[in-house]
């Protein structure tokens, strides 16, 4: 039984048929991310000695008929920005150093529960700032599909161990499209929740409003399940919705007819859009249509403010949240200072990288006395703006269908080396977190160099069961989400 081609409903399936165990399935994660990891460096710590002993334990609880989920012994591995018990949890970063959280975040707690064995913690952008998972203090991470390029970010460590079957599948966190992107790049399957239905607790802050945590999967059933265990209100973080929640796994049954589909003009309009996306995408959508959907254009008319918005709103709120790391209470702290305001700009400047600290700096700008207005509130009034249009747009659709990035995966250094085009490859997705909204990306295709492409289902405010429901028709009709490279 090859494992490692299995999706997580199939393994979880067959540990409880007794075909394999949670420790067989585990030691073939640990051994293929010993063989290829190497290569695409997609974790940052592996957590060999536990996990085995979670799976043993999970096999006892099966056997006895304590744990019955889908996920029982299933292992899964998650982004480093999440914390874990007593695993060192960085965040890509110099500054978190060796820090061991002393308790779990919700969605492990969940998941734990559940019986899934976490495996070990994925390499990102340093606090999740990136679209290429290059700002990381401990190297890049590749594309399986090419060493050469890029695996998108900031959850690249998330999709390129899925891809490189290195993970089964893993959790990652969205802000900007974090998780639907590398999605995209590396030919797999990820989804970025409503705003609220996943709890953050436990998520080290980026940028509060818009942070969200989401499966990445080899397929849509793996990511509705993974749903289905982290979904909830939890009393410990306040924005996490208090509403009856489905049951996504069973809410996939494939049926499109009569639904409502809207492409969006201005998408495929977009300066830069590699035709070769396009025509994979609103190939998306005729596949949707022969399926009895219906498919119309739609407007957008907010597009060119989605990424002027986003980056002022992100990097203000990030410039609040990264103020806790001051070398005082935990992590990395400077060895040289004179007082205490110069351990925290010695400790700030070395253990934080160029892009964080970018991005703290235009987070300070525009909510400094005398811009705020002019940039902070005006973002916000912006961002109300643009849920109001899509409030308006799902009125009369049930989705739209958009590329997840203008084109497949760069080389590595070519973003970092012009960063303006780095933020403008998130044009498609920030627009999503702006306005709270469940996002898919689902593979449908190859461009002419062999890379993937990603389409982005998107759907109004807790329709994430619609949305799922329709990536999963999607796939039952193609093969796309069932290509893997060959790592060398």
């Amino acid at each position: 039984m090859d494992i490692l081609n299995m999706t997580a409903l199939e393994i979880g399936s067959a540990i409880k048929e007794g075909k394999i165990t949670s420790v067989e399935a585990t030691k073939a994660v640990l051994e293929a991310a010993k063989s290829v990891d190497e290569a695409i460096n997609a974790y940052i710590t592996i957590c060999s000695a536990e996990a085995l002993a979670k799976a043993a334990e999970a096999d006892k609880k099966i056997a006895a008929g304590e744990l019955k989920g889908p996920l029982a012994g299933v292992p899964i591995a998650i982004k480093d920005n999440i914390c874990t018990k007593g695993v060192k949890t960085t965040c890509a970063s110099k500054i978190l150093g060796d820090f061991a959280p002393v308790y779990n975040a919700t969605v492990v707690e969940k998941l734990e529960a559940e019986g899934a064995v976490v495996v070990g913690k994925l390499n990102m952008d340093e606090f999740a700032m990136g679209s290429t998972s290059e700002t990381s203090y401990y190297g890049a991470t590749k594309n399986p599909w090419d060493t050469n390029k890029v695996p998108g970010g900031s959850s690249g460590g998330a999709a390129a161990a899925v891809a490189a079957k290195e993970a089964i599948c893993s959790l990652g966190s969205d802000t900007g499209g974090s998780i639907r992107q590398p999605a995209a790049y590396c030919g797999v399957t990820g989804f970025k929740p409503t705003y609220g239905t996943v709890s953050r607790f436990g998520l080290i802050a980026y940028a509060s409003s818009l942070d969200q945590i989401g499966p990445v999967a080899k397929d849509v059933a793996d990511c509705a399940a993974i749903m289905d265990v982290i979904k909830g209100k939890d009393s410990y973080d306040g924005t996490s919705l208090d509403v009856e929640y489905p049951e996504y796994l069973k809410s996939l049954n494939g049926d499109v007819k009569g639904l409502k589909i809207g492409l969006p003009t201005e998408c495929f309009k977009t300066d830069g859009l590699d035709p070769e996306v396009s025509e994979k995408v609103k190939a998306v959508a005729d596949t949707l249509k022969a399926m009895g959907a219906e498919v119309e254009e739609v407007s957008l008319p907010f597009l060119d403010y989605v990424i002027p918005a986003y980056y002022i709103i992100a990097a203000a709120e990030a410039s609040s949240n990264l103020s806790r790391f001051d070398g005082v209470k935990y992590g990395f702290r400077a060895a040289d200072y004179d007082g205490l305001v110069d351990l925290y700009n010695a400790t700030r400047s070395e253990g934080f990288g160029n892009e964080v600290k970018k991005r703290i700096l235009l987070g300070t700008f525009v909510l400094s006395s005398g811009y705020y207005d002019a940039y902070y509130r005006k973002a916000l009034k912006v961002k109300a703006v643009i849920k109001q249009k899509f409030d308006e747009i799902f009125s009369k659709f049930d989705c739209i269908i958009c590329p997840v990035a203008p084109s497949t995966a760069p080389l590595i250094g070519k973003s970092l080396a012009d960063p303006l085009k780095m933020y403008l490859s998130d044009i498609f997705t920030v627009s999503v977190n702006i306005a709270g909204l469940p996002g898919l990306s689902v593979p449908c295709g190859f461009d002419k160099s062999g890379m993937p492409i990603g389409a982005q289902i998107i759907g109004a405010t807790l329709s994430d069961a619609k949305v799922l429901n329709i990536g999963y028709a999607y796939q039952q009709s193609t093969e796309f989400h069932k290509s893997f490279p060959e790592v060398k």
